[in-house]
């Protein structure tokens, strides 16, 4: 890795051993001579279409506020290396902008708001931050977006970073910021009053629009693209290449596909498939095992899909994986069939945990009646599931989490709602309470669904979700 310059500002500064800023001929050298650069702020088609719909929503919920979203920064990964940039996903709601240190500014004018984005200008060639600063300046990250390309691509004004302070100083009424994403926007915006803001949000976020709507289709039909990838790899990951080899096979396409994986991906082969959050993904792939996989692309919009399949890895399911996977099939089916507008939220998390406590009990692992473990006090069937059954899902893959209570989990279903629903059964290899036969063994189906007004549409309906549509699928990928 080459080593990095100074980096004033917002970011820390980081040192500059070659000392080129000192040196007069190299500076008045790097001045001159450069032609044309490429900046265009290259955006989905509809990104600034729809931003300016969701800003004109917030408007319309918080008339009359000064509202402030900050973008954020990159955390830094270790000493002077960072994780990839990643803006917020509110400010990328309302924005569509990608632009680290960016701050959306929407100031409260005549029946609405006025929207402004304040940027960071590229340093020029003229200036040491162009050579001396590693983490930012041209001549080490290439050329980057300017104020006039972001103005053009979103169709919103762009004004320099250092007058944010002043677009923000002393006026009425106080602004409504996201704190603790940006330090300067959090000294300028005063007491933290961003829970308010987060969830008004966070409700609005809740029901998507059809662009939305496309782009989650879009990140689901590129998952599937991925999962059809691992499971053409199973054989190496068997000869050697482990739960790392198809981590990595997945990993490539949502790259490819996206701007990466939505989330730490789930490569859970034989005795880590009970594992709800097995993000280690350092096993082997025994052969007569089963993989769960849990993962999903992140488009460059920052939607995610948020896929699981269970897959024989020798193509075929053996009895118990069978019986299992059936079980878990017949909660899918029970919990989709009550998705649809006006249905409680907590409908269908209810269904597919009444088909799971009543095959628990048939097994004869229940200790007590259906009726007894599916009560408050009860629950006993949760030893095995201990997780919930859906989310909503979207620019988050746990998307919405700042909203109420009685807007989320004790609500209702609307149309243009976005969900994923993902009935499992989780057998520890150390769980002395089931058969051996069934220890070390998890089966998760997850599928991703929107709220229609007839009822649902699921997303992943073009990947097989049962025992014999899994088996042939498998083995036509490992042709």
């Amino acid at each position: 890795m080459t080593t990095p310059g100074t980096n004033p500002g917002t970011t820390p500064a980081r040192r500059d051993p070659s000392r080129l800023v000192d040196a007069a001929g190299f500076r008045e050298f790097v001045r001159h001579g450069w032609g044309p650069a490429d900046r265009d702020a290259r955006v989905a088609p509809g990104v600034a279409e729809a931003a300016a719909a969701h800003r004109d929503r917030l408007s319309a919920a918080l008339p009359g506020a000064r509202i402030a979203v900050a973008a954020g920064w990159a955390p830094v990964r270790s000493n002077d290396t960072d994780f990839g940039f990643r803006p917020d996903s509110d400010f990328s709601w309302l924005t569509g902008c990608s632009a680290e240190g960016a701050v959306l500014v929407m100031r409260p004018v005549g029946g609405g708001h006025e929207a402004e984005l304040f940027l960071r200008p590229p340093a020029g060639p003229e200036e040491p931050d162009f050579f001396a600063n590693a983490r930012d300046g041209e001549l080490w990250i290439g050329p980057v977006p300017g104020l006039a390309e972001w103005s053009r691509a979103l169709g919103v004004r762009c004004r320099p970073l250092d007058e944010l302070p002043s677009a923000l100083r002393g006026r009425l009424p106080a602004v409504h910021a996201t704190h603790g994403v940006d330090p300067l926007l959090d000294a300028l915006a005063g007491p933290d009053n961003s829970a308010a803001l987060r969830t008004v949000l966070a409700e609005l976020r809740r029901v998507k629009d059809d662009w939305e709507v496309g782009q989650l289709q879009a990140a689901v039909d590129a998952t599937l693209l991925g999962f059809a990838d691992v499971a053409a790899e199973l054989p190496t990951a068997v000869k050697g290449g482990g739960e790392r080899w198809l981590q990595g096979t997945f990993d490539r396409r949502a790259r490819t596909a996206g701007n990466g994986p939505g989330y730490a991906s789930i490569v859970a082969a034989g005795p880590h498939a009970p594992v709800l959050h097995w993000v280690r993904n350092d096993g082997p792939v025994p052969e007569d095992a089963v993989l769960l996989l849990d993962a999903g692309v992140e488009l460059d919009t920052l939607y995610t899909a948020d896929i699981t399949r269970t897959l024989p890895v020798s193509g075929t399911f053996n009895p118990a994986q069978r019986r299992v996977h059936e079980l878990v099939e017949r909660a899918s089916a029970a919990a989709l069939a009550v998705v649809g507008p006006g249905a409680a939220y907590r409908e269908f998390h209810r269904e597919a945990m009444r088909v799971l406590a009543e095959g628990l009990h048939d097994w004869g692992l229940l200790p007590v009646s259906v009726d007894e473990a599916l009560s408050p006090e009860g629950q006993h069937h949760r030893r095995y599931i201990a997780c919930g059954v859906g989310h909503f899902v979207g620019l988050d893959v746990h998307d919405c989490a700042n909203s109420r209570a009685e807007a989320y989990h004790d609500g209702v279903l609307e149309v243009g709602m976005a969900l994923a629903v993902e009935p499992g059964l989780y057998f520890h290899p150390n769980d002395e309470t089931v058969p051996p036969e069934l220890r070390g063994l998890g089966v998760r189906l997850e599928e991703n669904v929107v709220v229609t007004p007839e009822g649902n549409r699921v997303l992943s309906a073009a990947l097989p979700s049962d025992v014999a549509g899994l088996e042939s699928w498998v083995a036509a990928a490992g042709r």
